[in-house]
């Protein structure tokens, strides 16, 4: 159903992963789809995939994201949806996370998404929709992600926040908390082909759906959360996490 035509939608890192999963989905439902991301040759790819404009922002970096509105401004005027999917994952115990481990995960994670929001609220049109893509992590205490995880509880705790500052603009702000996704992410940890695997097949035994999810299955609640299908949903977090965060085997 293209319920989302004549509406202008921004994702961020939107060149692979969750993000280009959710820019096709909004696309398909009638929407206009912005992507941002840092590498410009795996952008400018999603952009001819998709169907979509790109533009490259870094969300560490202020400035890039000032320049971002500038160019929605210029191209677009107004926007309805922003889904904040960007973000960074790496993970160290507490006994030996040095600074920098610490500063790059909250910069992007925290700090980019919050000075994305305030950015972009002067293009964002009332009734729009904010969608934060935060983590089951938040909640799990998993061994070795303090950091990642506590820039993802950071997240769910502006998601409550800006629902109520947001309100009498009739902006709905929630939040997507995905379980472990099939994504190019688990390649970017360091991690060899078979500790990957490994990791997948002990992790596979504690969700109650015995599987990783597809992007393209937290991509339709992204964009469920969009569309006026939720219009009287604000301030909640979905959990899509295939009944991880349930299951009482330990």
């Amino acid at each position: 159903m293209k319920n989302l035509e004549n509406k202008v939608a921004i994702v961020t890192g939107g060149n692979s992963g969750i993000g280009y999963a959710a820019a096709a989905e909004l696309t398909a439902k009638g929407a206009k789809v912005i992507i941002t991301g840092r590498n410009k040759e795996a952008l400018a790819k999603a952009e001819t995939e998709l169907n979509v404009t790109g533009i490259v922002a870094d969300q560490s970096d202020l400035k890039s994201i000032d320049n971002l509105v500038e160019e929605i401004k210029a191209k677009f005027g107004k926007i309805d949806i922003v889904f904040l999917n960007a973000g960074v994952a790496s993970f160290a115990p507490v006994e030996f996370a040095p600074e920098d481990h610490y500063d790059t995960i909250m910069n992007v994670n925290t700090k980019g998404v919050y000075f994305t929001v305030q950015k972009l609220l002067p293009v964002l049109n009332d009734g729009g929709s904010i969608i934060f893509n935060t983590s089951v992590n938040a909640h799990l205490g998993m061994p070795n992600s303090s950091v990642y995880a506590a820039s993802k509880a950071a997240v769910l705790s502006f998601n409550k926040v800006f629902a109520v500052e947001l309100a009498p603009r009739k902006i709905r702000v929630n939040a997507v908390s995905p379980g472990p996704v099939e994504t190019p992410l688990y390649g970017k940890l360091g991690l060899q082909k078979e500790e990957v695997e490994g990791f997948g097949a002990v992790l596979g035994e504690k969700i109650l759906l015995k599987r990783f999810a597809q992007s393209e299955e937290i991509a339709k609640t992204v964009g469920f959360l969009a569309s006026d299908n939720s219009s009287f949903i604000t301030g909640t977090e979905i959990v899509v996490d295939g009944g991880l965060t349930v299951n009482a085997v330990v």
